[in-house]
């Protein structure tokens, strides 16, 4: 998944159009339930760090925020077809009216993408579609936007020991035929924008998300009482236990408002006041779908549910934010305060099974400044804090005494760009320091639960250099690179025996000074590309990642090893009577087949006294191909 300055999908805040993506109980982002999103998509900011105020979950790594398709004047259509390796195809169709009548316009796509992987068995079938309609008035726009995706794809989420590495990159552990995740999502949004005036805009958003889906799975052994079902008696013997196939289903609403007015009284001042209310109700559910051996009476008959509970959450945030430019100083204050309310079924004091709820109060203050050098180059610093909230498991897996505290991270900033005629650069510089980070540490709380657990204190801070040289008509060379420590002053990892019922036994291993998992000091990148004849391009693009920890002890026997890919991209453009254009481009990825892994993991675990420790990795394609044909209409 995405990462930026080492911060997963759950700590960067995403929305579409405004519009919170992050799912509101796990906080992470599931870009496989939207399929070619990016051929609705008119342009991506993306902010690194805090960042301004923004609907949704806290931004702890970054914020991402999607526009989808604006006005096009002129009827387009577009078809766009894509063959790769591992037999991966892709049909997309793009189509708009253009503007009619100096008033309305219509868009929309259908999309298929469907691919046999590059992990054994990893099948993937996906499909979507969007639909916009605008209405243009003199002071006001009115825009409906409707988009949906639906995915298949086979299990591959375990990735493979480091002993299976060795033997076969491509191994999967599944073979169940159905060991599948299925989910649909259905997207409404609604927008309202009007002038009031010349100094004066008001703007309003109405959002629905439909989401439901499982991910069903095979299991060996299962204990029949966890799952609510008697012991069946054959003859003489007792079977407590069975092999079994279980659904995991997830059936959520997700709902809400979002609002802003600006006020420019003149060229050097604007205001901005704004926010967002929004509801999560969420479902979920678990069934047995199969058994080896299953009592059919009517406590325990097949399709059996086991488990059954409900989650409800509120978010309500109001932010001000006041841009004010005097002469070459350009300054910006961002207030934002965040209420969030959840209602969950957790666990209370006794461990029992019990309703929880939990309200939180967020304060998040902002402030930059930007000074123009010239009309080239300006400095700039900011100061930003974030505050973010635990996420489902953190509240479920605990109770109201071992329940993790929130986040909160002080995210300092400050670089310098400039824009020549052939060449532009930008240098930051950052320092985003953290207050009781949610980390894994292995312990466990009064309640049995593995959750997360706060450190006191750690911190991520770099330096970001990007940059772009126009060496002639035909040739250019663009370049990114990031230096970084992310670290963690001191915490405990927490070893527990497998052969103690009570959890009694436990190795406690103190570390100070290590760095945070999964975040490497040095990331690079490059493109490099040549106008080979007109309208033809060749590109040389690479990419280095250094060398990342699995897990947050810094031990180099649980590490991803750095790596070095370069693809070439090959496109070519032209025009026909009657066909704007049509273009054709060749994608070779990591054209040396270099093997390598970008994620993994590790465990450790006592077992009579013996400590074991291991691996797993993700391991990513060799040399692999996209041809892709485009034709515009």
């Amino acid at each position: 998944g995405i990462r930026i300055r080492g911060s997963d999908a759950t700590r960067i805040n995403v929305t579409v159009n405004g519009i919170p993506l992050n799912d509101a109980e796990s906080q992470g982002s599931y870009f496989i339930n939207l399929p070619d999103l990016a051929s609705s998509v008119d342009n991506i900011q993306i902010q690194r760090g805090v960042g301004t105020s923004t609907n949704g979950a806290g931004a702890f790594g970054a914020s991402l925020n999607i526009q989808t398709t604006t006005r096009r004047d002129s009827a387009y259509a577009e078809l766009n077809n894509t063959f790769g390796s591992y037999n991966t195809w892709k049909n997309t169709v793009n189509l708009g009216t253009g503007l009619i009548n100096n008033k309305f316009s219509f868009d929309g796509r259908l999309s298929r993408i469907k691919s046999d992987g590059y992990v054994d068995r990893a099948f993937s079938n996906l499909k979507s579609f969007f639909v916009s309609g605008a209405y243009y008035g003199k002071k006001d726009i009115l825009r409906a936007n409707v988009f949906s995706g639906a995915e298949k794809t086979y299990q591959a989420w375990n990735g493979i020991s480091e002993e299976q590495l060795k033997i076969d990159r491509r191994h999967n552990d599944f073979t169940y035929d159905n060991q599948t995740d299925n989910y649909q999502q259905d997207h409404y949004q609604l927008f309202y924008t009007r002038t009031l005036g010349s100094q004066f805009t008001a703007n309003a958003a109405l959002h629905y998300t439909y989401g439901r889906g499982f991910y069903e799975e095979y299991v060996a052994g299962e204990t029949l009482s966890d799952y609510n079902i008697k012991p069946i008696t054959i003859g003489t013997t007792t079977i407590t236990e069975s092999d079994l196939v279980r659904r995991l289903w997830l059936d959520n609403d997700f709902y809400g408002v979002t609002y802003s007015l600006n006020y420019t009284p003149n060229n050097d001042l604007n205001f901005i006041l704004g926010g967002a209310y929004n509801e999560y109700d969420g479902k979920h559910f678990d069934e047995v779908i199969w058994a080896k051996y299953a009592n059919y009476d009517a406590s325990s008959s097949l399709r059996h549910r086991y488990n059954d509970n409900d989650a409800f959450k509120t978010d309500f945030n109001t932010f001000a934010r006041v841009n004010y430019q005097v002469k070459k100083f350009s300054i910006f204050a961002d207030l934002q305060y965040r209420n969030v309310y959840y209602s969950y079924f957790g666990k209370d004091l006794a461990g029992n099974p019990a309703q929880q709820n939990a309200t939180l109060n967020f304060f998040n203050p902002k402030a930059g400044l930007t000074y123009r050098l010239n009309e080239k180059s300006n400095v700039y610093a900011s100061v930003a804090i974030g505050n973010k909230e635990p996420n489902r498991r953190d509240f479920t897996d605990s109770n109201v005494n071992s329940r993790p505290k929130s986040e909160s991270l002080t995210d300092i900033e400050a670089g310098y760009r400039t824009q020549l005629s052939k060449i532009s650069l930008g240098i930051n510089g950052y320092a985003m320091l953290y207050k009781d980070q949610l980390i894994n540490t292995g312990e466990l709380n009064e309640v049995g639960g593995k959750t997360r657990q706060n450190v006191p204190d750690s911190y991520r801070a770099g330096i970001e250099v990007d940059g772009r040289w126009q060496i002639s008509n035909n040739f250019y060379w663009a370049a990114t690179a990031t230096l970084s420590r992310n670290k963690i002053k001191e915490f405990k990892e927490y070893i527990y025996d497998k052969a103690d019922v009570t959890n009694n036994t436990v190795l406690i291993n103190t570390y100070k000074d290590t760095n945070i998992s999964l975040s490497p000091s040095i990331i690079a990148s490059s493109e490099i590309g040549y106008g080979i004849i007109k309208n033809g391009e060749i590109a040389f693009i690479s990419k280095y990642v250094g060398k990342q920890n699995l897990d947050n002890t810094g031990a180099a026997s649980r590490t991803l090893s750095s790596f070095f890919v370069n693809d070439i991209r090959l496109s070519y453009h032209t025009s026909f009577i009657g066909v704007k254009n049509i273009g054709i481009s060749l994608l070779a990825n990591n054209v040396f087949s270099t093997l390598y892994e970008n994620n993994g993991g590790s465990y450790s675990y006592l077992y009579d006294g013996a400590l074991d420790r291991g691996n797993y990795y993700y391991p990513q394609a060799t040399r692999n191909f996209l041809l892709s044909l485009n034709v515009k209409f």
